[in-house]
């Protein structure tokens, strides 16, 4: 397959990942740590607004995938396996990973992500 891929700088360090193997982005404060499918991180000084716009500049339409959740997460929305809002957890899983990730996210953001998809699915069924 023809992947994109991101590619990003800091101080001394350049990182060249295929898009399909970016899991999620946190952030604390001005630094952000991109975490790949198969669990290496890596971390940049840079906060998640400045990363958002990487992504856009990079991907154009295919930063679509990449879904803002609050102040401190970007998931890759096609590893969405599970939405728990009462326990404000979502799982991130697919055959790439070995294990799947639990994140954590308010209730809002998980209510907001899960009302987005399930919008997306009636969408596609009146298509």
């Amino acid at each position: 397959m023809d992947f994109k891929y991101l590619i990003l700088s800091n101080s001394n360090v350049l990182v060249r990942v295929a898009v399909p193997d970016v899991a999620y982005i946190s952030s604390d404060g001005s630094y952000s740590t991109m975490v790949l499918t198969d669990g290496r991180k890596h971390v940049f000084s840079f906060n998640l607004s400045t990363f958002e716009k990487l992504l856009e500049s990079q991907l154009g339409l295919e930063s679509q995938i990449f879904i803002r959740l609050g102040k401190s997460l970007i998931i890759n929305s096609n590893y969405i396996y599970c939405i728990n809002i009462p326990s404000q957890e979502l799982i991130l899983s697919s055959d790439k990973m070995a294990e799947g990730f639990t994140l954590n996210a308010s209730r809002d953001a998980l209510k907001s992500l899960k009302s987005m998809i399930e919008e997306n699915v009636k969408s596609r069924r009146l298509l």
